[in-house]
């Protein structure tokens, strides 16, 4: 059992549990000793959170302390991270970064020198070492620090490069939201360099206005935008770019699980689809049904990407992802990165001949309702007889015509419940009365 890692590497409330700068100074000791390889190169990134400054501080501290060198990124989203830490061939990368949380969380997630999310194994041996007394490297051991001056322009590159040399778009208006998160100083220009005129949405990031009332977990503001500049679409990127949604001309939200569709038809037009497709128990029974149309394969893992990965490794599949825009193109790169697949999204609507406008004709997603129900204290609820019970009858009523699924966040103290079927006020009224009957147990 890890005890400090979660589905994503170590994430909370800054200055609570895990997320200070003592135990942040020890990790990134005991993650020098585990991943340096001796004198070893370690990348680190971080997103635009004011407590980023303190948490690069006191990485680079133990760091240098277990002997390692340290090359500093600035600003750079997750996927921009994986990708250097394999081209400047460093024995790891770090991101310093909490998603698509407030301002007032922060974490730390770990690539290996391939750009993958570390293995379980890693994971554990790194919190081994967490229980040993720091030990300082002789001076003459002593890990040095540099600055990567040219990072964003290296990353901007290999981004532009996921799409054919050929390819350009010009004469798209894109309105393009960065959630003031780390995709500000990098998607802008992306777009702008292929062609299309971008307004550009959460670029003025202050430390504090990470995910706040922009960016895909806010998606709002960008669908206003889009209709009042009487842009052709509009892409949101979380606070650490891993994530992208879009909207279409008209305003309507067009999530991960209709991207990821237009990606694989694509794929399958120009004959490199390869392996099924791979989802998760919340991707949408309507996505599932529409690239069965297309006679391509589905499979859905639990929530995360990293049991995304490992589903498409398995199965030498290339694509895969969930509804809220964390998608992976396993042929583009290793990690989901949502510069490189809003690319593909644009690169496939131009092969296809079709705009974002289109897609709902083909995919018809089935009402779904989330309900976040908040834990004040660990507690395992879903196990009790009440809570099962409750869900038990839910899908007797749904009568094979929908879903029920409850569980627990992997990075935040909620208990997720989401029903899912043909008719909406009926999976409103289950969704709401599963919901009470979690929260009456949280005060039994």
């Amino acid at each position: 059992m890890r005890r400090y890692f979660g589905t994503d590497g170590i994430r909370g409330r800054v200055g609570q549990g895990h997320i200070t700068p003592d135990f942040v100074l020890k990790l990134g000791w005991a993650a020098g000793r585990v991943l340096g390889n001796g004198r070893g190169k370690i990348l680190i990134g971080k997103d635009t959170r004011i407590s980023g400054y303190m948490f690069e501080s006191a990485l680079e501290a133990g760091l240098v302390a277990a002997g390692v060198d340290i090359r500093l990124l600035g600003p750079m989203t997750t996927p921009g991270v994986a990708y250097l830490t394999r081209t400047f061939r460093a024995s790891a990368g770090i991101v310093i970064t909490a998603s698509h949380n407030p301002f007032e969380d922060n974490g730390i997630k770990f690539f290996s020198a391939d750009g993958d999310k570390l293995p379980d194994e890693v994971e554990l041996a790194i919190e081994a070492e967490l229980d040993q007394p720091i030990r300082t490297v002789e001076s003459s051991a002593l890990g040095k620090v540099k600055r990567i001056e040219d990072a964003n322009g290296r990353y901007i590159e290999f981004c532009k490069s996921t799409i054919p040399a050929s390819m350009n778009f010009r004469g798209l208006k894109i309105v393009v939201d960065c959630a003031n998160g780390a995709t500000y100083n990098t998607a802008p220009f992306v777009f702008e360099e292929l062609g299309a005129s971008v307004v550009r949405l959460g670029t003025e990031p202050d430390g504090f206005n990470i995910n706040h009332g922009v960016g895909s977990t806010e998606p709002g503001t960008l669908r206003e935008a889009v209709v009042r500049e009487e842009a052709d679409l509009g892409i949101a990127f979380d606070g650490d770019g891993d994530r992208v949604l879009m909207v279409d001309s008209r305003g309507h939200l067009i999530d991960g699980d209709q991207l990821l569709y237009l990606i694989a038809k694509s794929r399958l037009l120009t004959g490199a689809m390869r392996g099924e497709v791979v989802g998760t128990l919340m991707s949408n029974l309507g996505f599932e049904h529409a690239l069965k149309r297309l006679g391509i394969g589905f499979a859905r893992t639990k929530v995360g990407d990293r049991y995304i990965m490992e589903r498409l490794k398995a199965s030498d599949g290339i694509l895969g992802g969930e509804p809220s825009g964390h998608i992976i193109c396993r042929d583009r790169t290793t990690t989901g990165d949502g510069i490189v697949s809003a690319l593909q999204v644009l690169a496939a609507l131009d092969r296809l001949g079709t705009r974002l406008d289109d897609i709902g004709s083909e995919v018809e997603l089935y009402p779904q309702v989330l309900i976040n129900v908040r834990l004040d204290a660990p507690r395992d609820v879903l196990s009790l007889p009440e809570v099962q019970d409750a869900a038990a009858s839910a899908e007797r009523e749904l009568a094979g015509r929908g879903r029920v699924l409850l569980r627990p966040s992997g990075t935040e103290p909620l208990v997720r419940v989401m029903v899912e079927g043909s008719d909406r006020p009926q999976v409103e009224q289950l969704a709401e009365q599963l919901a009470e009957v979690v929260r009456a147990q949280l005060t039994a």
